[in-house]
């Protein structure tokens, strides 16, 4: 069907760069930028962490695409839909890197996608990262006549869509999408593309993503499982494209203590314990070659201004983000 341009650096785009460099970790947060019960939050006050975020030297900020509410689900994200939220939230900032994880591919016309991210992209000044996913929620297929069963191959193919649609001037394409002739994709990313991230595994082999992806952002797991897996993935990485940096991230649900030597305990896809626990967790992360992990507060007990001081003074400076390149003019 397609025979996309996969040509140009992730590296130009400012967004990248802040958050992943070669055996560096950096930090990040994932909208509600706060602790809530239920399914729901609040969404106060989240410029305001978000800039002070960005001040502490947070490298990204984190959307997630959650369409419709299904109750047994049990999170609902930032409510707003990713992109008008992404749009808002670039014009509210400078620096720090967005980063959707992730927006679900098949439910979505890949021409809407395509376009954007590359809006978001350009009103941002190249910072955006796109984390993408083949979706977990059953209720929503149905919903967008979407055949659930398809949803891999449907993965796949919009992949090759977005890249070839920001890589070139009026591509022709027939696909089950429909046919596209004499017209164009407007607006291009700021850069030559938008880095584009494969979350968990979207129903294909580690070894696809390893070669389609710019990186990959894969879930929560026991730390000596996890390190286990990052190594894996940059031997996977090195194996089919040699030289190639391709980031690891993960998100990680953490309940930040009030004393920073309580040992770690399980919560939902993260761990309650204090900051010195965290800072060694962290390093054993980074020395396996992580490069990127997005705090998620939800099940956090203390207020989340007050944690994010607490990182910031003791955890951030040690991850910080990186110098950023200039956005291409």
């Amino acid at each position: 069907m397609l025979n996309p341009s996969t040509g140009g650096s992730p590296q130009s785009n400012a967004g990248f760069s802040r958050m992943f460099a070669r055996d560096r970790l950096t930090l990040g947060l994932l909208f509600a930028i706060e602790s809530y019960p239920g399914d729901a939050p609040t969404m106060r006050n989240q410029i305001a962490l978000a800039r002070r975020a960005e001040q502490a030297g947070f490298a990204a900020l984190g959307v997630r695409d959650v369409p419709l509410r299904d109750p047994r689900f049990g999170d609902l994200g930032q409510i707003f839909d990713p992109w008008t939220w992404l749009g808002y939230v670039a014009g509210q900032t400078e620096s720090i890197a967005l980063f959707s994880a992730a927006i679900v591919l098949p439910l979505r016309h890949p021409l809407h996608t395509a376009k954007a991210a590359a809006s978001v992209d350009q009103l941002s000044g190249g910072r955006f990262v796109l984390g993408v996913a083949s979706g977990d929620r059953p209720v929503e297929f149905p919903a967008f006549a979407v055949d659930r069963e398809e949803r891999g191959a449907m993965f796949r193919e919009q992949v090759e869509y977005l890249k070839l649609v920001w890589g070139s001037a009026f591509p022709a394409i027939k696909s089950r999408y429909g046919v596209l002739s004499e017209a164009d994709l407007v607006p291009k990313p700021v850069a030559e593309r938008v880095p584009l991230f494969v979350t968990g595994n979207s129903g294909q082999s580690i070894e696809w993503i390893a070669q389609h992806a710019d990186g990959w952002i894969t879930y929560h797991r026991p730390l000596h499982s996890q390190v286990q897996l990052i190594r894996s993935w940059h031997d996977t990485v090195q194996a089919v494209s040699p030289g190639s940096f391709k980031p690891f991230a993960q998100p990680w649900h953490i309940d930040l203590a009030a004393d920073p030597d309580e040992a770690p305990s399980p919560i939902h896809n993260g761990h309650r314990l204090g900051r010195n626990r965290l800072m060694q967790m962290l390093e054993t992360l980074e020395q396996a070659g992580a490069n990127h992990v997005l705090f998620n507060l939800k099940y956090g007990s203390r207020p989340a201004d007050e944690v994010i001081e607490e990182l910031a003074t003791h955890i951030v400076p040690r991850f910080p983000a990186h110098e950023m390149v200039q956005a291409i003019a």
